[in-house]
């Protein structure tokens, strides 16, 4: 084996872990191990070894002969947005918000095609929505992802191209569809939506805009819907902008002139 050879083999065995872990979604949280081979199109016997491998290294966790993303995984998200500057600024923001509506607050960005809360305040209530720094999430579910597709045109097309899996009912599967309520809240300037993500759920979200007017990050707020029904959440529409226009100004940035 050349030296070119060797330094290209681990790439390789690299590139088929993340494949392994990229065929995990919301939709299909658990997958066996044929299920692992259809998704990447890795031979069996390599599934086989790189699986009890991911296993071993806490990359998988084994649910008799079913396989799920690793908590180890999990605990790797949160130190990747720890120590940046924008969390000090906004936290404060979210904590006011939090405190105003008595529900959760989250700040929500775009990454490779998901969104990852990168700052919360949680309700004090018992009854909540489980949401720590790190939770990933798809982005043609839910408020959050409908604004940052409304403000990230590239983002949104490959939403809308990639296939949209129904998570519950009320998920929207139509790309046409899709893209008629993302132009809305374009127009609209936040989004409100119920049981896309999780049943009996719903949330209402505003974009934060950074100093060259591009989307920072999605402001949302988030809780049952037996607390939160559409008539209360459009209700807090004015408090939510108020809050998103305060993080945009702490951000340095400006609104981007209406198109």
């Amino acid at each position: 084996m050349t030296e070119r050879d060797s330094a290209a083999a681990p790439l390789l065995v690299l590139k088929k872990i993340t494949a392994i872990l990229s065929a995990f979604s919301l939709a299909r949280p658990e997958l066996g191990l044929a299920d692992i081979r259809a998704s990447t199109g890795i031979p069996h016997s390599t599934v086989q070894r790189l699986v009890a491998n991911m296993v071993q290294e806490g990359l998988l966790d084994r649910h008799g002969d079913r396989y799920r993303v690793g908590l180890k995984v999990a605990h790797w998200a949160a130190p990747a947005t720890q120590g940046i500057d924008y969390l000090e600024l906004i936290t404060p923001v979210l904590r006011r918000l939090r405190d105003q509506l008595t529900e959760t607050v989250c700040l929500f960005r775009a990454s490779e095609g998901r969104r990852v809360c990168v700052a919360v305040a949680q309700t004090q209530h018992l009854l909540r929505r489980a949401v720590e720094v790190g939770s990933i999430m798809p982005l043609h579910v839910g408020s959050a992802g409908r604004v940052i597709l409304a403000w990230s045109p590239e983002v949104a097309q490959e939403v809308y191209s990639a296939g949209l899996d129904a998570i519950t009912d009320q998920t929207i599967t139509s790309p046409d569809a899709l893209r008629q309520a993302v132009a809305q809240t374009r127009a609209d300037g936040y989004a409100i939506t119920t049981g896309e993500r999780v049943t009996s759920a719903s949330g209402l979200s505003a974009p934060v805009f950074g100093p060259q007017a591009e989307l920072f990050g999605a402001l949302s707020v988030m809780g049952p819907t037996v607390r939160m029904p559409r008539e209360v959440c459009e209700s807090w529409v004015e408090p939510l902008l108020a809050a998103a226009e305060e993080a945009t100004r702490l951000l340095g940035g400006r609104i981007p002139a209406a198109a």
